[in-house]
C-alpha cells in the first residue's frame, strides 16, 4: 500500500502540478475542458484505460466538454505518490489529445 503524503507536504507537492487543485485535504481536483463534447469521451476513455492498468481509479464527472477529475487513494486515507502520478498522466494525455 502507498504511504499517505505528510500534512506539511501536501500543499507544496500539489503546487507542482499543473492547476491541480487541493481540496478537503485529501483529494485533488481538476477540469479538464474541450472544444468538441466526443473529444472529452475520448480522454475519458484513455484515462479508464491507464486506470485499469495501474488499478487506481479516478472521480471522473462529465458535464458536455468539461470533464473533472478527481483523486485520492482510500486505502491510505488520502492523498499519496501514486495520485500525483496520476495527475500527472492524465496532463500528458490531455494535451496529447488536444494538440
Amino acid at each position: 500500500m502507498a504511504e499517505r503524503i505528510p500534512e506539511g507536504e501536501k500543499q507544496d507537492r500539489v503546487d507542482q502540478l499543473d492547476n491541480w487543485k487541493l481540496e478537503d485535504g485529501k483529494f485533488i481536483v481538476k477540469r479538464y475542458r474541450f472544444r468538441e463534447f466526443l473529444k472529452g469521451i475520448e480522454f475519458v476513455d484513455q484515462v479508464a484505460a491507464y486506470s485499469e492498468d495501474i488499478q487506481h481509479h479516478p472521480f471522473i464527472s462529465i458535464d458536455y466538454k468539461m470533464v473533472t477529475m478527481k483523486l485520492t487513494s482510500w486505502n491510505a486515507k488520502g492523498l499519496t505518490d501514486l495520485d500525483l502520478s496520476c495527475a500527472e498522466k492524465y496532463d500528458e494525455l490531455y494535451k496529447a489529445i488536444t494538440d
